[in-house]
């Protein structure tokens, strides 16, 4: 179980590494290495619960017409133009122990959840000789719930966001930016999991809640990314604000914003002499 656990946390990890800034060179149609990563998180959103993650990852970049494994995600390319890609990607959020929040004592353990679904990304500019994209990004993922020995449907989620990305920010230094923000949606069945107290499970101090699906905050991120061959390092912080979520009111949350951070180290020491653009 520790070992699934960890795993899960990888999925955060390469859910908020840092994307590559928008570049017009080509790159080797694969890469492969090793790195680390570290990660400040809440249990879940609006806890004030944090705990700290290290561990050891392969590095893993695949560039081809299809299938794509990078840095930020894992998709599948269903339709590309030169402004509108359609691709399915991935994301995940880890197990919570009931035991270890003292907000949720006494109830269910939440097993880890992975997401999967389409998302379609707009780029409304770019400005190839300055080296930026701004992007609107429109996933909607359905969320699933495991035990690993059975999987759950917990419900849907949407979140459309703009994204930029500025190459070179500070120009020779080699250090590329990455701007995300925009809000959260999502069904009763999502939030319920989460934020839902059954009469089973209430308490003076934790009165029974039944959640319902709407506005469920929003999310601003700002990442860094620079590559010192064989190295590559990121970093990223990412707050969030749940004032007027629909299930602002629940008393498992015990605050209205909070904040995620971490950054890794690759070590790149094999790559495809082949070129992918």
């Amino acid at each position: 179980m520790r070992f699934r656990r960890l795993w899960f946390i990888l999925l955060v990890f390469v859910a908020f590494l840092l994307p590559a800034a928008a570049r017009g060179e080509e790159k080797p149609l694969w890469e492969l290495g090793l790195g680390v990563a570290a990660l400040r998180m809440p249990d879940y959103r609006g806890s004030d619960e944090y705990h700290y993650y290290v561990l050891p990852y392969p590095y893993v970049v695949y560039r081809g017409d299809f299938l794509r494994v990078e840095r930020e995600r894992i998709s599948g390319r269903i339709f590309e133009t030169d402004r509108v890609l359609l691709d399915v990607s991935l994301y995940g959020s880890v197990p919570v122990k009931s035991k270890d929040n003292p907000d949720r004592k006494g109830m269910s353990d939440l097993d880890p959840m992975f997401e999967v679904g389409p998302s379609l990304n707009i780029t409304l500019l770019d400005g190839r000789q300055e080296r930026y994209k701004l992007k609107l990004i429109l996933p909607v993922r359905a969320a699933f719930s495991t035990d690993f020995s059975s999987v759950r449907h917990e419900g849907w989620v949407f979140h459309p966001r703009l994204s930029f990305e500025k190459a070179d920010v500070i120009p020779g230094s080699g250090l590329n930016l990455g701007l995300s923000a925009g809000p959260l949606f999502a069904d009763r069945g999502y939030h319920r999991y989460f934020y839902a107290i059954d009469p089973a499970f209430a308490t003076a101090a934790r009165p029974a809640y039944e959640a319902r699906g709407g506005y469920s905050g929003s999310t601003f991120t700002v990442g860094f990314n620079k590559v010192i061959d064989p190295v590559i390092l990121n970093a990223f912080a990412s707050f969030d604000d749940l004032r007027g979520a629909a299930f602002e009111e629940s008393p498992l949350v015990k605050t209205r914003s909070s904040w995620m951070c971490g950054f890794s180290v690759s070590w790149v020491f094999w790559k495809s002499s082949t070129k992918a653009p």
